[in-house]
């Protein structure tokens, strides 16, 4: 998904460390990365399944999608444009390690901030333009994997006002103030749900773009990723604090992302694609889990990721999610 704005972000963290919260690991300073030969790392950094691999007999691997699919900052950056900010270390990845391809069946040509849009259409980064994602396939692609739709519903955006909504509650800390939900009131006032209209309209747009890929990739298996858990359901008084939100509003927001994963889910099984559902096996692994467990960083990441992004070992639990669904359809 797309990153915070500069202003945004620095008003975020402001707030958080005024309250007392600590950046710990911190991420690696921006700056405009080095592109590299995109092609899998000759070493994974670990074993994303312990099972059998499946195989990926003839044919080519293509993966599409955002920001979670391209793992900016997590580990040395690979492809061009250099502003696509793809690690080497992202789930598409670490699944083509896993099937074995050599860098001449595997093309990655996700990015930071792409929207459903960006599919069929060039995208502007601050470094570099990303061509259509969709050219690169062909009737050669077997396997195309697709992790899209965040920005589209603007998701990063809604967590921030949600933040700039609800911080100063947080801050008073009581039992009432847990209760609060001056985000959900603001997107649902006048009885209208602004976020579910955002996740409905994105669903067209992405049966289009389904239809598309199975047009220009006939003989290829499609797989719809959907978005791990960022903020749990439920949680402590410290997972306000790491959020910048109440109790009350982060569950609205949970059923939000949710929501945005069925609308997945459905437009996948209507395209007869499949869906890999990455939400249930990160439960506990939220940006509220400890900093060894979590598979999300939260808005100071502790560990190399954007904020509100998967870091390493969430990579690797989505290409988990993955490894397995193909395993299974072998």
């Amino acid at each position: 998904m797309r990153p915070l704005t500069r202003a945004l972000v620095a008003g975020v963290v402001t707030a958080l460390l005024a309250a007392g919260c600590s950046a710990g690991g911190g991420t690696p300073a921006p700056g405009k990365p080095q592109p590299t030969a995109s092609k899998p790392a000759k070493k994974a950094t670990a074993d994303p399944v312990a099972t059998a691999a499946p195989t990926l007999a003839t044919g080519q691997y293509v993966a599409l999608g955002d920001s979670y699919t391209a793992a900016p900052r997590i580990s040395s950056q690979a492809g061009a444009p250099a502003g696509c900010g793809r690690s080497s270390d992202s789930y598409p990845m670490l699944v083509a390690q896993r099937l074995a391809l050599d860098a001449d069946r595997f093309t990655d040509v996700s990015c930071d901030g792409a929207t459903i849009a960006d599919l069929a259409g060039s995208q502007v980064t601050g470094s570099g333009t990303n061509p259509p994602q969709l050219d690169a396939l062909s009737p050669a692609t077997t396997l195309v994997t697709l992790g899209i739709g965040g920005n589209d519903v603007h998701w990063t955006a809604i967590l921030g006002e949600c933040v700039k909504l609800d911080y100063g509650t947080v801050l008073v800390g009581s039992s009432a103030a847990q209760h609060s939900a001056r985000c959900q009131q603001h997107y649902t006032a006048g009885g209208t749900d602004q976020v579910r209209q955002y996740i409905q309209a994105a669903a067209g747009p992405l049966a289009t773009a389904l239809a598309e890929i199975k047009d220009r990739a006939p003989n290829a298996r499609i797989y719809v990723i959907g978005y791990p858990d960022l903020i749990p359901a439920s949680s402590g008084s410290a997972c306000e604090h790491t959020f910048g939100v109440t109790l009350a509003d982060m569950a609205f927001l949970n059923t939000q992302e949710e929501r945005l994963n069925t609308m997945l889910r459905q437009q996948a099984t209507a395209a007869g694609a499949s869906y890999v559902n990455t939400y249930t096996p990160s439960l506990g692994h939220s940006g509220c889990a400890a900093k060894d467990s979590r598979w999300v960083e939260p808005w100071l990441p502790e560990s190399p990721a954007y904020p509100l992004h998967p870091n390493a070992a969430g990579e690797r639990g989505m290409a988990t999610a993955l490894i397995s669904a193909l395993a299974a359809a072998n």
